[in-house]
């Protein structure tokens, strides 16, 4: 299985910024790409999705998160909670083994793949296998400095990258 990565974001002061590194592991041992994207604007550019978790399940879950925005016209909310509705409905096969972290220019979520919609609490959130180490990081940032939402990212990938074996310093940011 590929996987392997962080992928953080925080909302402070009207900017949202997620940032993604860009390692894919194989098993535990093995780094197959270093500059990997898992950040990436969609919905014309409206909207800012990173994704983490095993890479076929993630470009999965992501392909069908633009399917809904583009269905409801762009709304992000909606869009995530008709995505998380059919697994409810059975409409979705299986789970998928990964997470996305989306936000538009009012909102900011985690989605899982097998159907949970997340709204963090005080802006700030992280998924992957270095995602505990920059959602701390990010917190006492944020909670402690008067440090910008793209400095906090900045620093809490690079703090996560220098505890985490799967999560790499070459580092994707994108803001709303």
């Amino acid at each position: 299985m590929l996987k392997g990565t962080t992928v953080c974001a925080v909302k402070k002061d009207g900017v949202t910024v997620i940032a993604g590194d860009g390692q894919v592991t194989m098993s535990e041992n093995i780094i197959l790409k270093s500059n990997a994207i898992k950040v990436k604007r969609i919905y014309n550019d409206k909207v800012i999705v990173g994704f983490a978790g095993s890479v076929s399940d993630a470009f999965s879950l992501s392909e069908k998160f633009e399917e809904m925005l583009r269905k409801y016209s762009g709304n992000l909310m909606r869009s995530a909670v008709e995505l998380a509705e059919s697994w409810r409905k059975g409409n979705e096969i299986r789970n998928l083994e990964a997470m996305l972290i989306v936000a538009d220019k009012d909102n900011l979520l985690m989605v899982s793949g097998n159907g949970n919609v997340i709204d963090p609490e005080s802006g700030v959130c992280a998924i992957g296998s270095g995602g505990n180490y920059a959602l701390a990081a990010a917190r006492a940032l944020l909670e402690n400095t008067q440090m910008s939402a793209e400095e906090i990212v900045q620093k809490s990938m690079k703090i996560a990258a220098d505890l985490c074996v799967f999560t790499n310093h070459n580092v994707v940011i994108e803001k709303i």
